[in-house]
């Protein structure tokens, strides 16, 4: 009997003790789970962004404010309007310097130069012989307007450049009918004499050397012309020039008389009427 008390007192004790096993392990378990779960919910709760005006600000730390950010941002949105106004306003005054230079360019003639005759000339010094050019030129553009120059210096292109300035600022203008003279005249220069005839349309230019030259810059297209007197260059050339100022037009002439162009030209009413049937 004692021994089986004491087998049932020790099997008590074996139950005792795996039950509180059971306990602390179970307790382990639930503490470790704790443990777990606010793990979990610290890490979100940083992750999350923190609502406006519930930070609290570390110390230390300068934060910036939104009104300061907004203001710096209006500034520079500032200034880089003014820099695109101020490009602009360049571009268009730049656009504007363009297109006064070439409406200049387009109102400005463009003279055709031709150098009739290049001579060497001396001059009796007292130290014996100055030697130096002489140029003849012709300048003209060709719609109307044309000039002769003579230029002299030691140098040949010198003298051309004066002959060219001097011709420009010598430039008459013509009086045309559609591309020929309005009517015949004699031009004199000198012992030079030309005589200018109004040709049809298609004729040409009907002349040589230095009349030539003078009818084609001046814009003459249809003509007849005959050197009568001396041939020298300069004073053909100034001869033709002498000749294209006697021109002058039917209205004009009308006009200085006092006259219509049909009573100038003598036309009656039974003239024209005549003319037309």
């Amino acid at each position: 009997m004692e021994e089986e008390n004491k087998e049932n007192k020790i099997e008590n004790v074996v139950s005792d003790e795996e039950e509180t096993k059971k306990q602390e392990e179970k307790e382990d378990t639930s503490s470790s789970q704790e443990a777990d779960v606010k793990s979990e919910t610290s890490s979100d709760a940083s992750l999350e962004t923190p609502e406006k005006g519930t930070e609290s600000p570390v110390e230390g730390d300068v934060q910036p404010s939104e009104e300061g950010e907004d203001d710096e941002l209006t500034g520079i949105e500032e200034e880089t309007e003014q820099e695109i106004v101020q490009k602009v306003t360049k571009k268009k005054k730049q656009r504007k310097k363009r297109d006064k230079r070439g409406d200049k360019a387009k109102e400005a003639p463009e003279w055709i130069e031709k150098v009739v005759q290049i001579r060497r000339v001396t001059k009796v010094v007292k130290g014996g012989k100055k030697l130096s050019f002489r140029a003849v030129v012709i300048a003209g553009n060709a719609k109307g307007q044309v000039g002769v120059g003579v230029g002299k210096a030691a140098e040949v292109i010198g003298a051309i450049q004066k002959g060219v300035s001097d011709a420009k600022k010598n430039a008459i203008s013509v009086q045309l009918l559609k591309s020929t003279v309005p009517h015949v005249v004699l031009g004199r220069a000198g012992a030079a004499k030309v005589l200018l005839k109004p040709a049809i349309e298609g004729t040409g230019i009907i002349a040589g050397g230095a009349a030539r030259t003078v009818l084609e810059l001046g814009g003459v297209g249809d003509i007849l012309a005959k050197s009568l007197g001396s041939r020298s260059p300069l004073n053909v050339a100034r001869a033709t020039l002498n000749g294209l100022t006697q021109l002058r037009k039917f209205d004009t002439v009308a006009a200085l008389r006092g006259l219509s162009m049909r009573e100038m030209l003598g036309m009656t009413e039974k003239k024209v009427k005549e003319g037309v049937s």
